[in-house]
């Protein structure tokens, strides 16, 4: 009896691994997701440049840096998730990168909203 205790003891303590192609695949959705949440910044950038350009006046460094940081916080924030979810099961790195992106695209628009174009010229 105590056999069959030790046997289910060792066999509870170990893991096992998801395969490489399965979390490379979810990865690699997920990222596809957060790319397109960079070039949206990467748009805002170019669009609100040529914006303030149209009204003869700039961005000011306030505007570049906030412009910025939209553009990194996604490749950020999807480092971070990967690296958090990175030897956890399909599912739990499928939600870490879900929670990451969501949480990306409302600080996207909460700097979208906050800081609008008045803000961001000189």
């Amino acid at each position: 009896m105590s056999d069959n205790a030790s046997t289910q003891s060792a066999g509870a303590t170990t893991r096992r691994r998801p395969p490489k192609w399965l979390m490379l695949t979810i990865a690699v959705v997920f990222g596809l997701f957060y790319a397109y949440d960079v070039w949206e910044a990467i748009g805002n950038l170019v669009g609100l440049n040529l914006q303030a350009q149209s009204l003869d006046t700039q961005l000011s460094g306030f505007g570049w840096t906030v412009l910025i940081i939209g553009v990194l916080l996604p490749v950020l924030v999807y480092a971070l998730a990967y690296w958090i979810g990175r030897n956890r099961a399909f599912g739990v790195q499928a939600l870490t990168l879900l929670v990451g992106l969501c949480a990306s695209a409302a600080v996207s628009l909460d700097m979208s909203a906050v800081f609008g174009l008045g803000r961001l010229i000189v």
